[in-house]
């Protein structure tokens, strides 16, 4: 999982004092681990995998995060590297040995690892702790290892019981560099936001894991969820989308899951439904957000088996596809509210892509132009685009991203006639709905 531009932006809070987060698919790791800091006066939540602590960690950032050996649904050293980036103010406790040189402590290191001492079923567990950065400051990433011989050794009348010191290490030999991203060709844009998604969809394609796409309308959701059938080992198979928001509650149901013939009024006949039309291939389920929280359930059913039942049928049919999943809505607040199931939001939500808004990468708006003119100049006269149009087009706000840009420009092709060069004038924005 990753978390830089791509993901939605981490909420601040400043009520975090004392705030223990432990990730874990161990029940009863963290229900120790609750305890044993709950009585050194922490609050304490608890996430049973990677997605979930993302999600708890959106909502208020804990002062410090624990971190199990294992997550169930995300790879855990790039978790642990995206978060560091996403929430550098978060005391990051793993288990894993490390070795560096001596340096200064996190000051509530002492209770941690005494909590962890406390509860871990092993003595032979090795924890590390990344403190937090301060503006401008290189963060140490400080790690805890039993004591034992100077070379590294442990003695034989030690294996009964071990003490845990920190070890100080920079935090650069952790931390992957940056490495030099190829864009994905549908996408248009060279700035840091856009080559995000393109890193995020190249690390997550080969994958079957589910994927959820947050971004505002217009800025190329579908494209995303595109490029993932495209480059991954499905691709020959179909890519079949459907659009939540677009179908009529009643009909949903049946459009999903494919029904027999007179299951309702109107059915004459039977037909497979667009999950079951996708198999060996992509289910894209746009605007997820808008599924009604009875369907939430159904499909959750399936995500979880790979079953599905036709309406009208009782027998169930196995169906293999790979879901991703595309909402302009933040799904982790509708969790909260209870508008959308916490349960079906963590298997979709298991790797998170961000589509940046157009306002959020202007840098790309020059490639964009020429993009869409190259495009319209397969149906039409070729146009150009003077500096005074595109300086308009600079001052604009885009409440429609990057579908509103090619809209505008289409019209302005249109109002330029035979003229080859767009001018101010042909740029007309339209009636903006906010």
């Amino acid at each position: 999982m990753a978390a830089t531009a791509a993901m939605v932006s981490p909420i601040r809070s400043h009520n975090r004092s004392r705030t223990a987060l432990v990730a874990s698919a161990d029940g009863s790791f963290r229900q120790r681990l609750s305890s044993v800091l709950t009585g050194l006066r922490w609050q304490v939540r608890e996430a049973g995998g990677g997605a979930e602590a993302w999600g708890e960690a959106m909502d208020a950032p804990p002062q410090v995060m624990i971190v199990d050996s294992w997550l169930p649904d995300l790879d855990r050293d790039e978790f642990l590297r995206e978060f560091h980036d996403a929430f550098p103010d978060v005391d990051l406790v793993t288990e894993g040995a490390t070795t560096g040189q001596e340096g200064a402590r996190s000051p509530h290191h002492n209770e941690i690892l005494h909590a962890l001492r406390q509860c871990q079923d092993s003595d032979t567990a090795v924890w590390n702790m990344a403190p937090a950065l301060e503006d401008n400051q290189v963060a140490p990433s400080p790690s805890c290892r039993p004591i034992g011989d100077s070379d590294g050794s442990f003695r034989e009348n030690h294996r009964e019981k071990k003490e845990c010191e920190l070890i100080v290490e920079p935090a650069v030999s952790r931390l992957n560099p940056p490495a030099v991203v190829e864009r994905i060709p549908e996408l248009i844009g060279n700035s840091l936001g856009m080559l995000e998604v393109s890193r995020r969809i190249r690390k997550v394609a080969p994958r079957n894991t589910p994927v959820l796409i947050e971004g505002s309308t217009g800025s190329g959701k579908e494209l995303v969820a595109a490029a993932l059938h495209r480059l991954s080992s499905r691709n020959r198979k179909p890519f079949v989308a459907i659009n939540c928001a677009a179908i009529p509650e009643a009909l949903l149901e049946a459009e999903l899951f494919g029904h027999t013939r007179g299951a309702f009024t109107g059915a004459v006949q039977g037909r497979i439904g667009r999950i079951e039309a996708a198999d060996g291939g992509t289910l894209f389920l746009d605007e997820i957000g808008e599924m009604p929280l009875a369907l939430q359930s159904k499909l959750l059913r399936f995500v979880e088996c790979g079953e599905l039942q036709r309406v009208g049928e009782n027998e169930p049919v196995r169906v293999d596809v790979r879901i991703l999943a595309a909402t302009h809505q933040l799904l982790a607040q509708q969790t909260e509210e209870g508008r959308f199931r916490a349960d079906l939001y963590y298997r979709l939500a298991v790797f998170l892509i961000r589509t940046p808004a157009l306002s959020e990468h202007l840098e790309d708006l020059a490639l964009l132009v020429n993009h869409f003119l190259e495009q319209l100049g397969r149906a039409m006269p070729m146009k150009r685009i003077s500096d005074q149009a595109m300086s308009k087009l600079r001052t604009h706000t885009w409440p429609g991203n990057v579908r509103e840009l090619e809209h505008v420009l289409e019209r302005a092709a249109i109002l330029a006639g035979d003229e080859p060069l767009l001018r101010p004038d042909d740029i007309d924005f339209g009636i903006v709905v906010h």
